[in-house]
This record gives C-alpha cells, structure tokens and sequence, in this order.
C-alpha cells in the first residue's frame, strides 16, 4: 500500500485553542491523546503566539511530526510586544470577528495538501466558536471544548439569565460595592449556595454593550449547536453540574484531569517533542524543591494573565516572609498591572535562606514534587486541577473569569481550600500559610486533597474509569462518526 494511501486513511482532527496558555495547555494535551490513538493532528495558533512559542522553546520547537504539524492563523490585533500578554476583550472581540475567512483558507490548505489527510473534525475551543461555520461547510463534526471547570462554565452558560432576570448588566457602580454581589441563587442548575459574587467576572458590568458580557452570551449560545462538549474534569468531583449541563447541550464529556490521561503514553514517545509553553521554564525550580523537607514548601503562582498592583506583590511577599516557611514563587515579568514585577529587596534578604523566585516553571512537575505542601493560587482550572492531582491544598485569591467560581468551590465543596479575599494584607496571608501549613484545618485540607487526587486517577484508568471512558466514547461516537 503507498504512503499516499496510509495518510489518507487517518483521521484528522484540526485543534484551534483560544490565544492563551490556559486554553492552549489542554487543547495540547488532548491534540496528543488523539494523535497516539492514530489521529492526524493540525494544531492552529495565532501568529502572535506561535512567535513566542518559538522565542520559548527555540528554533526548532514548532517543527512537529509528519503526523503533527503546526499552522498558524492572525488574531487581527495590531503588532504587539512579544512577551506581553494580550487584552483580553481585544483578543475575544477580534478573533470572533475576523478569524472565520483565514481558518477557511487554511482549511481549503489542508484539504488540497497531498501530505496530509482529508479534514475529517474540528475540535476548538468553546470560545472560538466561528469554527462552527467552517465545521458545518465541511460537513465534519465540530467539538467544543470549554476549558474552565464544569461549575465555572456553567456560571458562562447562565449569564443570559442573569441579564433576563435583571441581576445584570449593574444600575450603577455602586453595585459593586452596596452587597448586591452577596445575592444568593437558588435557581442555578446543579449549583447550590452560589452567590453572585461566585460567579465569573465578566459580569460585573454596568455597560449593556459589554465586549465580554455578550461575547460569551453569544459563545454559550452557540455552542448548543456543537456535536458535543468536552470539559477537563472529571465525574466524582463535579457530577451534579456536569448532570445539569447535560440536560441544556450536546452531548457532554467529562474526560479530565487531562494531564493524568496522558500517562497511557509511553515516555519515550515522539510526543515528548512537542512543547507549548509561552514562557521559558526553569528546571532549577524542581532542584531547589529536593533540597527541601516533605510538605514544607508554598508554591506560588498567579498564572499566565492575572495581575496585580505593586501594594498587593508586596503584601504578599511579606506574608509569605513573616510566615517564616519556604516558598517557591513565580512571578512573571508582567505579573504588575503597568510596570516591571519588583520585589522590595528587604524582602530578598530576609527570605534568601528559604525561598525561590522564578520567572516561569514547570508547573505540573513541581504540584507532585513531595517537597510542596501548599499552593498559593489565583485559581485558574488548570492550576487547580494539577494542585488536586497532587494531592495539593490552596490557598485561594482570585482574579478574573471563573476563578471565583472555582474558589468558591475549592474551599466549600471540595474542602481544599482558604480564601485571602479581595483585600490582600501582609497580615491575613501570614495567617493563611501557617493555617494551611502547620494547623490541623490544613492537615484536614490535605487529607481531602489526597483523596481527590485518588479519585482522579481512578477516572482516568482503564479500562472503567468516567473520563476513561468518556474520552473513548467521544472518540468513537463523535469524532469518528462520519467514518462509522
């Protein structure tokens, strides 16, 4: 049989992620399942992106495999600097309206290419939901994959009745403020004590025409025209919501914790080439931490876009100074809203003996290293589920999207978690990292966190685990469908 033969009797599956680390992260990672399981891979990133994953990982990075290639589509934003992290509502409001005629061409690219195989479904991101249009061109199955929590996305599915029932957009700025925010909810499918204030930000808004508001009103919308969703989560930890959801979509799949699926690859697979980190790593993180005792480590890390002011960076390093434990922290170059992320060099003195910054680190690697025994965390999903597969307590402060909602439930439902609040004070985050560290609530948070962390390996175990078989028979129902 020729090779032209062989590549076109693969599947193919093209990978288009939302522009940003959080989203590209378990998009990659599902891109690989796929491709070990026989499936072409097309993974689609912005020009902008694929220069700094260039600039990251080096010359070579983006190179792939026969079978797993990179291409590239413009996000329709002006030239920007490389190592910044790009406006959020700019970015949603341009890709959703510019980026439908060059996904086409790089479609009708694919299709005509003698190297690859028929375009045969789009997986992408639930934000960017123009890909629905080409998918439905094409005739191929178009899967969603929301990234956040199931909890949190649902919080985006049930914005549109927030604004049917009046609870936004706000009268005014005082809103924000006057306890409006504490409103608690019943109605919320699959959601219990949930306030507004747990719900994500994008709703905190007094303007009718929110970028943010409507553009993830319209996304949700369209996603009830999807052939399926993914989430990456798993049944145990959020069964009542991904219940709930099941009864509003397509087809949902819960076939988290993703990082953990990815263990039916062997090591020594070509896959271990593929990087997508926006930023350079630094592996002296994981040296550092096996100098240190068992569970004596807070790891800190606010993630890829939230920021903070130059008051709340020097809140919190003195918290973590006063706390007199060890910690690794990342702080990234634009980790300050408008300027350079500088901490007070008093602090560098009297925290040298025990502490570890970096710009950037592997994170998953240093959530299971036995040296750590707390997270101080922004609360993205991503962080949170790799802090649960680590068996990992938190300490939550949020900062934008679902984080809140994720919060909330890590420290009510899930019972890993403390709360710093919206007021960072050097004082309180002491408190939070002795709690959580040395008190018996932390010793509680731990032991829960290590039980999640069993469940989590459980689900994604062959040959009954939930997400095992839910990424099997998303596969083989949806993805292979037209093939059937």
């Amino acid at each position: 049989m020729s090779s032209i033969a062989l590549i076109s009797e693969k599947p193919h599956a093209v990978f288009v992620p939302f522009p940003s680390q959080g989203h590209i992260n378990p998009l990659m990672q599902l891109a690989k399942l796929l491709h070990y399981k026989g499936f072409h891979i097309t993974f689609v990133n912005t020009e902008y992106n694929h220069k700094r994953l260039l600039k990251s990982g080096g010359p070579d990075a983006l190179n792939g495999l026969p079978t797993f290639r990179f291409e590239t589509i413009p996000d329709g934003l002006p030239p920007n600097d490389a190592d910044a992290t790009q406006d959020l509502s700019s970015l949603c409001d341009s890709t959703s309206k510019h980026s439908l005629p060059h996904f086409r061409d790089l479609l009708s690219k694919l299709n005509s290419s003698p190297d690859s195989p028929r375009v045969t479904c789009l997986i992408t991101d639930g934000v960017m939901s123009f890909t629905l249009d080409a998918a439905q061109e094409l005739g191929v199955p178009a899967v969603f994959f929301w990234t956040p929590s199931a909890c949190g996305f649902m919080g985006y599915v049930q914005f549109h009745q927030l604004i049917e029932k009046g609870l936004t957009p706000f009268e005014d700025a005082s809103y924000f403020t006057n306890g409006h925010l504490n409103t608690e909810l019943d109605w919320v499918p699959g959601m219990r004590n949930i306030r507004l204030k747990d719900f994500p930000t994008f709703m905190r808004t007094t303007e009718p025409d929110d970028i943010m508001l409507n553009f993830l009103v319209g996304e949700t919308e369209r996603t009830k025209k999807a052939s399926a969703v993914i989430l990456n989560t798993f049944h145990d930890l959020e069964h009542e919501v991904i219940d709930a959801l099941s009864t509003l979509l397509p087809p949902v799949y819960s076939i988290g914790p993703l990082n953990l699926q990815l263990k039916q690859i062997p090591a020594d697979n070509e896959l271990k080439s593929i990087v997508s980190n926006l930023w350079i790593e630094e592996p002296e993180c994981l040296q550092w931490l096996d100098t240190k005792e068992p569970n004596s480590v807070v790891y800190v890390n606010f993630g890829s876009i939230a920021v903070t002011t130059n008051e709340q960076l020097i809140e919190f390093a003195w918290g973590l100074a006063n706390s007199k434990k060890n910690f690794l922290w990342v702080i990234r170059p634009d980790l300050v809203r408008g300027e350079s992320a500088v901490v007070p060099a008093e602090f560098l003195e009297e925290t040298k003996d025990r502490s570890l910054l970096a710009h950037w680190c592997p994170q998953e690697q240093v959530l299971s290293h036995p040296a750590v025994g707390g997270f101080l965390t922004h609360s993205g999903w991503n962080s949170t589920l790799e802090s649960l597969c680590g068996g990992v307590p938190l300490i939550c402060w949020s900062f934008c999207g679902e984080q809140p909602t994720n919060c909330r439930y890590s420290c009510r439902e899930w019972g890993v978690g403390l709360e710093v609040g919206d007021d960072v004070n050097r004082n309180y985050v002491e408190e939070l990292v002795r709690k959580l560290m040395e008190g018996e609530e932390g010793k509680k948070m731990r032991k829960k966190a290590l039980a999640w962390k069993k469940l989590a390996e459980e689900a994604t175990t062959g040959p009954n685990g939930s997400s095992f078989l839910d990424l099997e028979q998303m596969v083989n129902k949806v993805l292979l469908s037209s093939r059937n």
